[in-house]
């Protein structure tokens, strides 16, 4: 079966091509669209969105890293002040 992506998907070149379902993608158990591994080869770019199937090595970081507010009690707490 082929299908098109949707036009808001922000894929750029990718709106115009016509990918195959098993080869190029399949839906996961939650409905979502996983490009697969040969697919994102052929691509010739990693997006660094993560992707499950990243042929490229990418890893993207903790979001627990990020979040605000994350170890600051830590850095000047009471043990360190008196």
């Amino acid at each position: 079966m082929m299908r098109r992506l949707a036009d808001d998907c922000n894929c750029g070149s990718l709106l115009d091509t016509m990918l195959i379902e098993g080869s190029d993608y399949y839906f996961n158990e939650l409905g979502l669209m996983v490009f697969t591994a040969d697919y994102l080869k052929r691509r010739g770019y990693c997006c660094q969105n993560g992707c499950r199937h990243c042929p490229y090595g990418f890893v993207p970081v903790s979001t627990e890293t990020h979040r605000p507010g994350l170890g600051e009690d830590n850095e000047e707490g009471p043990s360190g002040s008196g």
